[in-house]
């Protein structure tokens, strides 16, 4: 009833009427799974520099129709940074301006609810820039593997202590590695963490 309500709220707040169709009714069984690299994790003076998207329908990670995007950063690349997601200010010449990035991002997204590790710092970098676009927070439906596997864990383990790195987790469910720190590597594995704890089976 709240999330109704809520919903009603933001539409009407909702100041371009030409992104009307993120409150639409999202296709049956169809998620997006997103990350973002930034200059930083401090929400209010980082900057997103990479977004990556997967679409998810029914059981399948559409990763042929991905999104991957470099985002021109309003702040200086930290060398800290810079060793973790491994990209360069050279790298991102002819990156996107973020309001452009947005606004791709919002066409690929559309009223699917978001699947994410940690999802909400990467929601709130993009909320920075949707709420320029559209004068509200992202209004969809928000999806945390790491909660859902906490849920289907925490009977199994009896001190009672679930570990919740993402290493971790796909050790724990037998997925591959691909390379971390990229954008979109990181939104198709937790695709595929998503996928699996959908379809968990209670062990042993």
């Amino acid at each position: 009833m709240f999330e109704k309500l809520k919903r009603k709220w933001l539409q009407k707040k909702l100041k371009e009427e030409r992104y009307a169709f993120l409150f639409d009714i999202p296709p049956a069984d169809e998620y997006v799974c997103l990350d973002t690299e930034t200059t930083g994790l401090d929400i209010k003076k980082d900057s997103i520099i990479s977004i990556g998207a997967v679409r998810i329908v029914k059981n399948r990670i559409l990763t042929h129709e991905a999104f991957h995007v470099r985002v021109r950063p309003k702040t200086e690349l930290k060398s800290e940074s810079v060793k973790v997601h491994q990209i360069r200010a050279c790298d991102l010449e002819g990156a996107l301006e973020p309001e452009e990035a947005m606004e791709r991002l919002l066409h690929f997204i559309g009223p699917r609810p978001l699947v994410g590790y940690y999802l909400e710092f990467d929601v709130a970098m993009l909320n920075k820039y949707a709420r320029r676009l559209l004068g509200i927070a992202l209004p969809n439906r928000q999806v945390e593997v790491s909660a859902i596997y906490y849920d289907k864990k925490i009977g199994t383990i009896p001190q009672g202590h679930v570990d919740l790195r993402f290493d971790t987790i796909l050790s724990d469910l037998d997925i591959p590695r691909l390379g971390k720190h990229d954008a979109l590597n990181d939104a198709i594995m937790t695709a595929m963490i998503f996928l699996k704890l959908k379809h968990w089976k209670k062990r042993r």
